[in-house]
């Protein structure tokens, strides 16, 4: 009973890690699963994935006051139509393949959200971000705007037409579409108001950031990559895509990072960022900035610029997989069998380390020697707790890449101290 201890208060605390913990469970009445002991990031049906929720706390405050003169958001009020006739002419932005896969609305949720506007019951304001050529990035409601489009015009957001179901009053209205409702109430749809925010162009980047997850308190609210890649568009988000998409990334991973949240694009682009803004000179402490950072400098990229970045990124992933086997990027005790979930912060320390490596000294690591290094690692309660508490704070950041660096070049060469 070495591992309790009795508090102040008389009760028994059990001081063993959490991993400890972890490895120890076993498969019995009383196991404890991986969403029980860590906290785990959550799919877009509300089930745990198998990535460790990050703790960022004191990480994501505001670092410079906002000058309130900075901030221009105009409230409009807009109609169905006028939503619908901006999304035919491209003056909307439902950012491509940003739709959460289209698919964390059922048909029921999206036909009660039509049978709101038939019942005349006014819905939620739509937010949006507006664009140096006058566009729309919407933000807040897209599920909504995907709603409207469907019964509408479904070929405005390429996807089938809706047809009324499960709705809850109307229920002479269930299995219809706009055809067969009458004149006056298609023209009541379409004439229906809609209040719309907007944070207008000039708005500097880091304010409309800011605002946007401040007021993202819906019932399935943003993620953070999911906002950076509603606000910032361009070439950076084929590329965060494709490489998500790439076998080398799901293989190492295990293929057990769910995308419909973008989990697995924030990983990439946090590999990105670190390739191309060294952890040496992060010093701000705003991590949400510095991915924002990134993306923009992707987007700058040049082709032969690109090109050695992906071939960075696949190499650090294909070596990663052959160092760690099914543990890459996960916590990891020594003869731990069962898997720990990834970990964001461990997997950017890991893939640039390797990276920086390159592919013939990333050759030469030999797994269980990695394996049984990194586990004494995990044994170094500040490492631990620089890829488990505020996360982006850049004490934080630069101690695990010092450490993992450290680690490889040891194992690289044994006599280094």
């Amino acid at each position: 009973m070495a591992a309790l201890e009795d508090s102040s208060q008389g009760r028994a605390r059990d001081r063993r890690s959490l991993y400890e913990r972890y490895q120890e469970a076993g498969p019995t009445k009383d196991f404890v699963g991986a969403d029980e002991l860590f906290a785990l990031e959550t799919a877009s049906d509300g089930r745990p994935t198998d990535v460790e929720r990050e703790d960022t706390e004191g990480v994501e405050r505001i670092t410079s006051p906002f000058d309130p003169e900075h901030i221009d958001i105009e409230t409009r009020t807009s109609t169905v139509d006028l939503l619908l006739s901006r999304l035919r002419n491209d003056m909307i932005d439902l950012a491509p393949d940003f739709q959460r896969r289209a698919g964390i609305w059922t048909d029921e949720k999206q036909s009660r959200l039509i049978e709101s506007l038939l019942l005349r019951i006014p819905i939620p304001s739509f937010y949006a971000a507006e664009q140096k050529d006058g566009t729309w990035v919407i933000v807040d409601g897209i599920q909504r705007l995907t709603s409207i489009a469907r019964f509408f015009d479904a070929g405005l957001v390429g996807a089938s037409p809706l047809r009324l179901t499960g709705v809850e009053y109307l229920l002479h209205f269930a299995g219809k579409g706009l055809a067969d409702l009458s004149g006056k109430l298609q023209i009541r749809l379409r004439e229906t108001e809609v209040v719309v925010h907007v944070i207008r162009r000039g708005t500097p980047e880091p304010v409309m950031f800011n605002i946007f997850a401040r007021i993202n308190t819906g019932g399935e609210p943003l993620t953070r990559q999911e906002i950076r890649h509603a606000l910032i568009p361009g070439r950076a988000r084929t590329v965060l895509a494709e490489l998500a998409a790439s076998d080398e990334f799901r293989d190492a991973t295990g293929h057990s990072v769910v995308g419909d949240r973008m989990a697995d694009r924030e990983m990439v682009l946090r590999f990105l960022a670190f390739r191309l803004l060294p952890p040496e000179g992060y010093r701000s402490g705003d991590f949400d900035g510095l991915l924002a950072e990134a993306m923009h400098r992707v987007n700058r990229l040049d082709a032969a610029e690109e090109a050695v970045l992906r071939r960075e990124f696949t190499a650090a992933m294909t070596a990663a997989e052959k160092v760690f086997g099914a543990h890459a990027f996960r916590k990891y005790r020594s003869g731990q069998q069962r898997k720990s979930p990834i970990n964001k912060a461990l997997f950017e320390a890991v893939a640039v380390s390797l990276a920086e490596l390159g592919e013939e000294q990333c050759g030469r690591l030999e797994r269980s020697a990695t394996l049984s290094a990194f586990a004494e690692l995990m044994e170094d309660s500040d490492f631990e707790r620089s890829i488990s508490v505020a996360t982006g704070d850049p004490k934080k950041v630069r101690k695990r890449f010092v450490s993992v660096r450290h680690l490889f070049r040891k194992l690289l060469d044994p006599g280094e101290t």
